[in-house]
């Protein structure tokens, strides 16, 4: 699959995330698996990581419309990968109680976004 088509799918679900965190925060902290064990809804803390999603999203997004946008979105996708990096260090310390979710919503996403920012060979670069 041609990198810039995998950007492209996969700003969807964070561009979602991130503005169903903007605009619908309760929602979000009420419905996602584990948010609510992580402590008291917060919608300002919900808001700000909800902006780094959808930079994180726009970043893939701008990757799919302009491949010689890359380093923009391996910046959007390294957010992606520390917050997977994050989840995996709680799987690991034994500290996840949805490590199913966390492999396939949150690490394989994370893990296909980093591959999918940087330039395949041959492909145009910056």
């Amino acid at each position: 699959m041609q990198r810039s088509l995998l950007a492209a799918i996969l700003a969807i679900p964070a561009l979602f995330n991130g503005l169903t965190m903007l605009v619908a925060g309760p929602f979000w902290y009420a419905n996602v698996p584990g948010v609510t064990d992580t402590g008291p809804f917060n919608p300002h803390f919900v808001q700000d990581i909800g902006l780094a999603f959808l930079a994180a999203g726009l970043s893939l997004a701008a990757r799919a419309w302009r491949p010689r946008y890359w380093p923009a979105a391996v910046a959007g996708a390294g957010f992606l990968a520390a917050h997977a990096l994050l989840h995996l260090v709680m799987i690991a310390g034994g500290h996840s109680h949805h490590v199913g979710f966390d492999l396939i919503v949150i690490i394989l996403p994370a893990a296909l976004a980093l591959y999918s920012a940087f330039p395949s060979k041959g492909e145009h670069h910056a």
